[in-house]
């Protein structure tokens, strides 16, 4: 099988690079070889070291491959541009100074859709003068990506930002070209956002360069779906749960990846809330089990 089985910084709670409650970036590395992988993400840029020469040494020690990062910046605001750009510029040179091939764009999580996480029939909507510039900033740094670094950009759906629901999605999807931007796919979130993963992962799978495996607990999400509970509340009762103790069909996903012959990276990402006192190396051993399982080598 060419698929390969990754994880990132996230499953150790590693959301910003500021965070006080944040593992040291040296132990994340440490525990994620010891989980039995041999790739990772960055993380969010300045959690690891900018300098080449440190990560390129560590990542040595740990035979880790460091595979892709994550821009999760405000997309939606156009007043926060220049964290954007500061963002993607940072990401794009620490990946290409490794081999990296993977950026992966998220808009961040806005207070606008906070509440609304899961539920598209409420969520505010851009109108169409918001739309067109929210979409020309991410076509923008994808083409930089692209062209600029030689990179391969995902979009990366995610709750409670205003890339959230699968209309939106495919609606940007027809809108840039798909030469400078593709799909990195989370199982996860498509879930939370009340979608199908599977099927729209058949209808799109040849556009879809990287994928994110994250599960969701049918049943906190249907508990803060009927509470309107929000995102951050949501986390914290535990809606990412390990991978096969959810509604995602990882079988299914696993089928449509072979047949469809994608080769490449699918990264872990066992989102945990570091106030719940979490096991994320426990977590990643099992989540690396369970797709070993189910027949990813």
């Amino acid at each position: 099988m060419n698929i390969r089985i990754g994880n990132a910084p996230c499953s150790w709670g590693v959301e910003f690079a500021d965070d006080a409650r944040n593992p040291t970036w040296q132990s994340v590395l440490k525990d994620c070889a010891a989980a039995g992988y041999k790739g990772i993400e960055l993380g969010p840029v300045g959690f690891m070291p900018e300098d080449p020469a440190v990560l390129a040494d560590a990542l040595s020690e740990h035979d880790l491959e460091l595979i892709g990062g994550v821009v999760f910046r405000p997309f939606h605001d156009p007043a926060a541009w220049d964290d954007v750009l500061d963002g993607a510029v940072r990401t794009c040179k620490a990946l290409t100074a490794h081999g990296a091939k993977h950026l992966v764009l998220i808009d961040s999580i806005s207070p606008r859709r906070a509440p609304t996480a899961g539920r598209v029939a409420e969520a505010e909507q851009m109108d169409a003068t918001e739309w067109s510039a929210y979409r020309e900033r991410i076509a923008t740094i994808a083409r930089m990506g692209a062209e600029d670094y030689g990179l391969t950009v995902g979009i990366h759906a995610h709750a409670a930002g205003f890339m959230d629901f699968e209309p939106e999605l495919e609606r940007l999807l027809e809108e840039v070209d798909e030469t400078i931007l593709k799909i990195c796919f989370d199982t996860g979130h498509h879930s939370y956002a009340g979608f199908d993963p599977v099927a729209f992962m058949k209808r799109h799978i040849d556009r879809i360069s990287y994928m994110h495996f994250k599960d969701i607990d049918p049943a906190v999400k249907a508990d803060v779906i009927r509470k309107r509970t929000g995102f951050y509340d949501a986390c914290g009762q535990g809606i990412f749960c390990n991978l096969g103790q959810g509604d995602v069909d990882f079988p299914a996903v696993r089928q449509v990846l072979v047949e469809a012959g994608f080769k490449g990276w699918c990264t872990v990402e066992q989102d945990c809330d570091p106030t719940l006192d979490p096991d994320p190396i426990g977590d990643a051993r099992a989540n690396r089990e369970y797709l070993e399982t189910i027949g990813f080598k």
